[in-house]
């Protein structure tokens, strides 16, 4: 390529869709609805190397005609390649957002429930009962109950703030 060209081609990188829209049309003779600024590029320094340095020969373009033809038509594109020279960075664990129905961490609920007296403590991240630490009241009432219930349901007269540190 001419230093002519490169000089060309750098000067693409800078001009606007509308530039290089006129671009095309200028080296094309026809418009173009395109907007891809990537494949204005391609096509526009294409056409500027195949005016300075001469198009394909006519047996080239017969021969590429021949190999379309006999090609497989990809219907899916490729699927990238997994890079295992650079591992993915650990996903940033985003804390939940503390409910403000929920009284301060290390309140202490507490209810009776079949004949037992059921207290769990709140926690900044859940809630402990029994030894076990649960993402959140409702879990802790389906240990309990072993059926689904909302936590704030089931716990909604210990709700009343019984705060005692722990």
């Amino acid at each position: 390529m001419e230093l002519n060209i490169v000089n060309e081609v750098a000067a693409l990188q800078r001009l606007s869709i509308r530039q290089l829209r006129q671009r095309f049309a200028d080296l094309f003779s026809e418009a173009t609805a395109a907007s891809n600024r990537t494949w204005l590029i391609k096509r526009i320094a294409w056409r500027m190397q195949a005016l300075a340095e001469g198009d394909l020969s006519q047996r080239a373009r017969q021969r590429a005609a021949e190999l379309a033809r006999d090609a497989d038509l990809r219907l899916n594109p490729p699927q990238p390649k997994a890079t295992t020279t650079t591992p993915l960075p650990e996903p940033v664990r985003v804390p939940a957002p503390i409910d403000p129905r929920l009284p301060p961490p290390g309140t202490i609920l507490i209810r009776p429930y079949k004949g037992q007296l059921v207290q769990v403590q709140v926690l900044t991240d859940g809630s402990a009962y029994a030894g076990r630490v649960y993402p959140s009241l409702s879990a802790v009432a389906k240990a309990i109950t072993g059926s689904h219930t909302n936590g704030f349901l089931f716990f909604r007269n210990g709700l009343n703030h019984n705060k005692e540190t722990a």
